[in-house]
């Protein structure tokens, strides 16, 4: 599923709530990132991700250990 999934890791908004997280949460915030951008394509035929709510999310501790 990752490698199949691209995205903008140069636009504004996503580097803005990356760069809102301490780095060690980088990784546990892409993985979001691509899944969410998988299944709205999946479900909605179309991929749209809320970077800013995501960060949020992963900043909230809704992320997996072993992406730290």
């Amino acid at each position: 599923m990752d490698e199949l999934i691209k995205i903008n890791t140069k636009s504004e908004k996503y580097l803005e709530a990356r760069d809102s997280l301490p780095e060690n949460l980088w990784p546990a915030y892409e993985k979001l990132v691509i899944d969410y951008h998988f299944y709205t394509t999946k479900n909605f035929g179309r991929g749209y991700v809320a970077y800013k709510v995501l960060a949020d999310l992963i900043r909230a501790g809704w992320y997996l250990k072993e992406s730290q």
